[in-house]
C-alpha cells in the first residue's frame, strides 16, 4: 500500500513538473510559442475592396510561407483568413477571437482604414503585431501608432505626393473632391488638398459619399458645376471604378475636366478596361512589369490566381516574408523581440528595394507614378501602365518626426 501511495505521489509530481516545464517553454522569451507561427489575413473578401486585396492577398501570404520553407525556427507556419466586411466591430471581434482562442501571432493586410485602426488598437492591448498592407490612412503611423503596428505598402501621403503632385505640375491647379465617407477618404482628401495648396493650387469644393454607393450622379454633377480642373476621387476599389464610368456618362472628361484616381491599382484598371481607364494617372508601390524581379513574382502569382498582382497583393507577400525573417533573427516569436527586429532589418526584395522601417512603423520605400496606356499601346495582357517616374521613399512618405507618433522622439 505504501509503495502504491509513493508511486502515485511520484507520478503526480512528475506530471506537475512536466506541466510547469511546458508552461515555462510556452512563455519563455526564446523559441516559438504554441509550437507554431500563425498569421491571420483579415480583409474584405466579398465587398467593394474584394479585388483590391481579397482572397488574392491570402494566396500571396501562402506563397510567402511556402517560399520561406513552411517552417521558422523549426516550427510550422499557418495562414488563416477571414472577411471583415469593412466593419470595424466585426474585425475587432475576429481579431480578439484569433488572439484569445486560436493562437494567432500576427494579423496582416487589413484593407479599410477604419478596420485597420480598430484592429491595431486590439493589437496594442494584446501585445500582438499587425502589418497593414491594404489600408491607407497615415494615422496608423501617426496619432494611432503602437509599438506593434507596421504600415507596409503605401499610404495617403504617398498617394498625395505622387498623383496629386503630378497633376498640379501638369496645370491641374484647381480641385474638387469626391470623398469616401470614412477615415481613409478624409485622410486622402486632406493630404492631397494640402499638397495641392502648398504647390500653388486651390481647393474649390468637396462632397462625401457613402462607402459602396452605386449612384454617383448627384456627386458628379456638383463636381462638374464647380469648374475645377481636376476632380479628385478620394475613394478606392469599385467606388472609384463606378465613379469613373459614370463620369464618362456625364461627359466630365469630354468637357475638359481631369479625373485623379487617388487610389487606383492594377486590379481596378483590369476590371474597368483600358478603353475607360486610359490616360488616368495613379500611384502604386509595385508594378508587375517593372523589371525581372517584379515579373518573376508576378508569373508565380498569376499561375495561382489567374491575375497579375497589385501593390496590396505583393506588399502582403513582402510583409509576411519580413515578419518570418524577423522571427528568425530574434530567435523567438515574442512580439517585443520581433518588433525590434522588424525596425532594425532592411527590407530588400522584389517589392521594396532598400526599404527601411521608421520608428513609427512606417516602411519607407520607393513609389511609382504610372499612367494607364491607351488600348493600342498595350502589347500583352495586363500590360496597362507606363512608368512616368520613380518617387524616392523619403519624398513619398511623411517625415516620421512630423507624423504625430509618440514613439518618435
Amino acid at each position: 500500500m505504501h509503495k502504491t501511495i509513493l508511486t502515485s505521489f511520484v507520478t503526480s509530481s512528475l506530471a506537475v513538473l512536466l506541466a510547469s516545464s511546458a508552461a515555462f517553454a510556452q512563455s519563455a522569451p526564446g523559441g516559438v510559442s504554441d509550437n507554431k507561427v500563425k498569421i491571420g489575413i483579415l480583409n474584405d473578401q466579398s465587398g467593394v475592396y474584394s479585388e483590391f486585396g481579397g482572397k488574392s492577398s491570402v494566396e500571396a501570404a501562402k506563397m510567402a510561407v511556402e517560399d520561406f520553407g513552411g517552417k521558422v525556427l523549426g516550427q510550422p507556419i499557418e495562414i488563416v483568413d477571414a472577411d471583415h466586411q469593412n466593419k470595424p466591430d466585426i474585425a475587432s471581434n475576429i481579431a480578439r477571437q484569433w488572439y484569445d482562442t486560436q493562437q494567432v501571432d500576427a494579423i496582416m493586410e487589413l484593407t479599410t482604414s477604419s478596420v485597420a485602426l480598430a484592429v491595431q488598437a486590439v493589437g496594442k492591448e494584446k501585445k500582438k503585431i499587425d502589418i497593414v498592407t491594404g489600408a491607407a490612412t497615415t494615422d496608423l503611423t501617426g496619432k494611432a501608432c503602437t509599438p506593434y503596428g507596421f504600415h507596409w505598402a503605401y499610404d495617403t501621403h504617398a498617394l498625395a505626393v505622387g498623383t496629386g503632385g503630378a497633376l498640379v505640375k501638369q496645370g491641374g491647379d484647381s480641385w474638387f473632391f469626391l470623398t469616401a465617407d470614412y477615415a481613409f477618404g478624409y485622410s486622402l482628401e486632406q493630404q492631397t488638398g494640402d499638397f495641392v495648396k502648398s504647390s500653388g493650387g486651390k481647393i474649390v469644393g468637396a462632397v462625401r459619399h457613402p462607402l459602396a454607393t452605386t449612384d454617383f450622379s448627384s456627386f458628379l454633377l456638383q463636381a462638374q458645376s464647380s469648374g475645377a480642373k481636376v476632380v479628385g476621387l478620394a475613394n478606392a476599389g469599385l467606388d472609384t471604378a463606378n465613379a469613373i464610368k459614370q463620369a464618362a456618362e456625364f461627359g466630365i472628361t469630354a468637357g475638359g475636366q481631369r479625373l485623379a484616381a487617388l487610389l487606383f491599382t492594377l486590379a481596378e484598371v483590369h476590371g474597368l478596361g483600358l478603353q475607360a481607364a486610359q490616360g488616368l494617372t495613379l500611384t502604386e508601390g509595385y508594378y508587375w512589369n517593372l523589371d525581372d524581379k517584379s515579373r518573376e513574382f508576378a508569373k508565380k502569382f498569376f499561375a495561382r490566381t489567374k491575375k497579375m498582382p497589385n501593390m496590396v497583393h505583393s506588399g502582403t507577400y513582402s510583409a509576411v516574408t519580413q515578419y518570418l525573417k524577423a522571427i528568425q533573427k530574434a530567435g523567438t516569436d515574442d512580439a517585443d523581440a520581433v518588433s525590434k527586429a522588424l525596425h532594425e532589418m532592411p527590407v530588400d526584395d522584389f517589392f521594396a528595394r532598400g526599404g527601411t522601417v521608421a520608428k513609427n512603423g512606417r516602411m519607407i520605400h520607393d513609389m511609382y507614378l504610372l499612367q494607364v496606356k491607351k488600348p493600342g499601346e498595350s502589347k500583352e495582357p495586363w500590360d496597362y501602365f507606363t512608368v512616368l517616374a520613380t518617387i524616392p521613399g523619403k519624398e513619398a512618405y511623411m517625415d516620421p518626426a512630423k507624423s504625430g507618433c509618440d514613439l518618435v522622439k
